[in-house]
């Protein structure tokens, strides 16, 4: 799964289209991105190492985060009626985290699918019928309370539930949803083993998974130079996962992991992974956590660890200037699927809510709300199995389209559509993949915001 806290505002997605430079991921993608370099800041507990980390890494100069040009849309005022209509709205539920470790992930994601909604009304809504949608909150994986709201959203008659973001939480879930009949769609699901589960045909995703980010990520580590690798760990889904896939794409390319210290949700003190890790003298550190991040940077840094030798990921590269010193992740690199954006999309955001501070996976969760409202019109019926039998259809091979206007107005006419969304191309295979997406490099400045230096596409 997942996402990034508190991410500075640079956006993932305004109808970025599909890309030239796709590489085919075989065992693993070189890849050129942001710059290294920066200061030791003091942390704020620890001993001092007598053997820290390398400082000699040497990435490749950032190339900036320049955004594709905006994709034209369709005018919602223009879409014709539409001739096949529903008794019932398509009414859509969303299992986002708005408590819990990953709460900081809720709002940009709930704003995203709100945000969809509202276009999809303006637009004349779907069959004939203006769709509805439920959100309910997803907790974290030490709590019941995604089982408690699925059932609350079943017992409403949803078409299809948008989430949960966490891997591990929908785990927890996926049989619940996909055994009633429902479409599951995440928005920032990355976990490798969803490709091949049990569902029915009824689990999606608009986040790639982590095969593609865990490689990306090992390539470039190696790309700078670094020839021994350490990690920290989180023990679930989502960092044993991606932690597999970055140290493969590191031995693949000749280098070594000499310390992989693992952790568990709800842990509160890190002090002997980062003991461990230091102790192995890597060149480079992974760190692969959701917000224990403030935590372990301040503990390996005290330790005399150059932050520019450290590399986080999709759960943990994000806004740090209110947590943590000046200067504490300067030069730190991390990685967050989705491309880079303009500001058309950030501020539509934040017409539906004005206090959001972060755009993670809201690319994602608008796109899952179109496709799905898309399929639908497709399908010419709500019903969870008749929706998803399109959702390949409306977003292969066809005539490209941006947004649901536009894409609607296709359908109505006849024609064959391929929705290219916020997130990407999407394209999705018969396992309900994205079979090509991107993936940003984003590289620490000094106030510990992460700026948007590369974005590169692979093949699934």
């Amino acid at each position: 799964m997942t996402a990034t806290r508190n991410s500075v505002r640079f956006g993932i997605g305004d109808n970025a289209p599909r890309a030239a430079k796709v590489a085919a991921l075989g065992l693993g993608i070189a890849l050129f991105a942001s710059a290294c370099g920066g200061s030791t800041p003091e942390g704020d507990g620890g001993e001092t190492s007598a053997a820290p980390a390398a400082t000699g890494l040497s990435c490749p100069e950032s190339q900036g985060g320049e955004a594709p040009e905006a994709n034209p849309k369709g005018d919602p005022s223009a879409v014709p009626e539409a001739t096949t209509t529903s008794d019932t709205p398509l009414v859509l539920g969303t299992l986002l985290p708005t408590t819990g470790a990953l709460a900081f992930l809720g709002p940009p994601e709930i704003a995203g699918t709100n945000l969809a909604v509202q276009e999809i009304n303006e637009a004349g809504g779907v069959l004939g019928q203006d769709v509805e949608i439920i959100h309910r909150d997803s907790g974290d994986t030490t709590t019941d309370i995604a089982t408690q709201s699925v059932t609350d959203l079943l017992s409403q008659d949803v078409s299809a539930i948008i989430g949960a973001a966490s891997s591990g939480v929908s785990r927890t879930v996926i049989n619940q949803i996909t055994g009633a009949g429902v479409i599951q769609i995440s928005p920032a699901n990355t976990a490798p083993d969803f490709t091949d589960w049990d569902d029915n045909g009824l689990y999606w995703r608009t986040a790639p998974s982590d095969v593609l980010q865990g490689r990306v990520l090992g390539n470039y580590i190696m790309e700078c130079g670094a020839q021994t690798v350490g990690m920290v760990t989180l023990n679930d889904a989502y960092g044993t996962g991606l932690q597999g896939f970055i140290s493969e794409a590191v031995e693949g390319a000749g280098g070594q992991v000499v310390a992989n210290e693992m952790f568990n949700e709800g842990d509160s003190q890190f002090s002997s992974q980062v003991d461990a890790v230091v102790a192995a003298e890597p060149d480079a550190i992974v760190v692969i956590s959701f917000d224990q991040a403030t935590s372990i940077v301040p503990l390996l840094t005290a330790q005399g660890i150059d932050p520019s030798t450290l590399f986080l990921v999709d759960g943990n590269t994000a806004d740090y200037s209110a947590d943590l010193d000046p200067g504490t992740m300067e030069g730190a690199q991390g990685t967050i699927p989705g491309p880079f954006t303009g500001d058309a999309f950030q501020e539509a955001l934040l017409e539906i809510d004005p206090a959001l501070t972060s755009w993670s996976y809201a690319g994602e969760s608008y796109d899952a709300a179109n496709v799905v409202a898309l399929a639908a019109e497709a399908a010419g019926s709500t019903d969870g199995a008749a929706v998803a039998a399109e959702l390949q259809g409306v977003t292969g091979e066809g005539e490209k389209c941006y947004d649901f206007a536009a894409c609607v107005t296709l359908l109505r006419d006849g024609e064959d559509i391929d929705y290219d969304g916020i997130s990407g191309p999407i394209t999705f295979d018969e396992n309900g993949d994205p079979t090509e997406a991107f993936i940003g490099i984003y590289a620490f400045d000094g106030d510990n915001v992460p700026q948007p230096s590369r974005s590169e596409t692979g093949q699934l």
